[in-house]
């Protein structure tokens, strides 16, 4: 099984949730698990991927099963922070996009932002 955690922290008009390690098969239905519970304490969702090194198709789905529940239920999820292979599949996916956050709310800007 590949290193991997996921910590959720809880602020004031947000849940932000960190994955670090490597994102893989053998944890997205974890990974899915805790970004649908994030949106049920919060109508915004920051997930920060800073620490994240590596995620495969099987992160991809389970970030963007959780973009599909947050607008279902008129809430927000947003990535921010990927860099190196992180960043490039979010780019080729068009991922980095479609959950980029919006620059005037406060959240960091996405790596794709950077560039």
């Amino acid at each position: 099984m590949a290193m991997f955690d996921v910590r959720s922290t809880a602020e004031s008009d947000r849940v932000v949730v960190a994955l670090s390690g490597e994102c893989d098969l053998s944890v997205r239905d974890h990974v899915t698990k805790e970004l649908l519970a994030a949106l049920g304490r919060s109508s915004v969702v920051v997930v920060d991927l800073t620490s994240l090194v590596f995620m495969d198709s099987s992160g991809v789905h389970a970030l963007v099963a959780a973009h599909h529940a947050a607008e279902r239920d008129g809430r927000r999820l947003y990535v921010v922070n990927a860099v190196g292979v992180v960043a490039e599949l979010l780019d080729l996916t068009g991922i980095a996009e479609l959950l980029r956050p919006p620059s005037v709310d406060g959240a960091a800007p996405s790596s794709a932002e950077e560039s």
